[in-house]
């Protein structure tokens, strides 16, 4: 075990101002990633300091501007002394698994600023637009002190919307010219999207795409009193409508405060990370069983007939 592997002392340095916090902060994140044996030490030493950060996932197709308006983002955040985590969630290496690092890059105008940590974590195939580690990964910045965390995700598409699972406010980045508004209706981002973005507003079409936008929204099902999407035209690049996208932003919050809609959200998102572990358990067990000759004998039994594969699963559960 490397000796900067001790839980209690990265967790202490990671809540702590010191020179090492970022470091810190990264190697916790680092252990979630390759699901460390220390992982469940890590979770316990974590979970008393979370629960404070205002989680904002930004999801959208390749080009409307994310890592852009995530960087716009973090600037204004900072101009109004908050602190801000980003978990940038990159499309993976076909040949070494590992993150591109695009987004990271791109926002490297806060990699000197003490009050932003920026970490990229590869999706490694994995369905969502997001990291597998990507929970435990937000429960490190968290209780890391930051006041929100953004998290910006591959990519949207038809199996991508896992990010409103993850996040307290989910907001949604649309482009004029791009077909945004059919794609948002066909990929189901309407339903799950809290404030909607149009980027490079000052292309043609940005209010067309608003309009077009307001106007699937209104056919959308939602209850009296809920919460009505706004929708802002942003140009990232200059930082127009940044601070009005911010402001939409904060409202959410509020209104998640003060409806008792954010206390919903994270028990749903804590009941989904408690299955995914335990579902996780039992894909690990079942792995060891993968090659047990008994698992053969049961196939054979459901072949020749003499048993079902319902009452053959239940076997194998038992043996689990």
């Amino acid at each position: 075990m490397r000796r900067d592997d001790d839980v209690s002392t990265l967790v202490e340095a990671a809540r702590g101002d010191g020179p090492g916090k970022a470091r810190a902060v990264a190697r916790l994140i680092s252990l979630v990633e390759v699901d460390s044996p220390k992982l469940r030490e890590v979770a316990q030493e974590l979970v008393p300091h979370t629960g404070s950060a205002h989680v904002v996932g930004l999801t959208g197709s390749p080009g409307v501007g994310k890592s852009t308006s995530t960087s716009a983002l973090v600037a204004a955040l900072r101009r109004a002394g908050r602190t801000v985590g980003v978990l940038a969630v990159d499309p993976s290496s076909p040949f070494s698994g590992g993150a591109l690092l695009g987004d990271r890059i791109r926002m490297s105008d806060h990699a000197t600023d003490p009050g932003v940590m920026i970490r990229s974590m590869a999706s490694r195939g994995h369905l969502g637009g997001l990291a597998a580690a990507a929970p435990q990964a937000l429960r490190v910045l968290d209780a890391a002190g930051c006041d929100v965390v953004l998290v910006e995700t591959v990519g949207v598409g038809q199996s991508e919307v896992e990010i409103a699972g993850l996040a307290d406010t989910s907001l949604v980045l649309l482009a004029p010219g791009m077909g945004d508004g059919i794609q948002a209706a066909k990929a189901g981002i309407l339903e799950i999207g809290d404030v909607f973005c149009v980027n490079k507003a000052d292309r043609d079409g940005a209010t067309t795409t608003r309009r077009e936008l307001r106007g699937m929204l209104s056919m959308t099902d939602r209850a009296d009193g809920a919460w009505k999407p706004p929708i802002v035209l942003t140009v990232a690049t200059t930082g127009d409508g940044i601070d009005e996208l911010l402001t939409a932003v904060d409202d959410h919050r509020r209104h998640l405060e003060s409806s008792g809609e954010g206390r919903r959200r994270r028990l749903a998102r804590a009941r989904r990370e408690i299955e995914a572990i335990a579902l996780g358990e039992v894909t690990r067990r079942f792995g060891h069983l993968s090659g047990d000759a008994r698992l053969d004998g049961l196939a054979a039994d459901v072949l020749g007939g003499t048993t079902d594969p319902y009452r053959a699963a239940q076997v194998v559960l038992d043996r689990i």
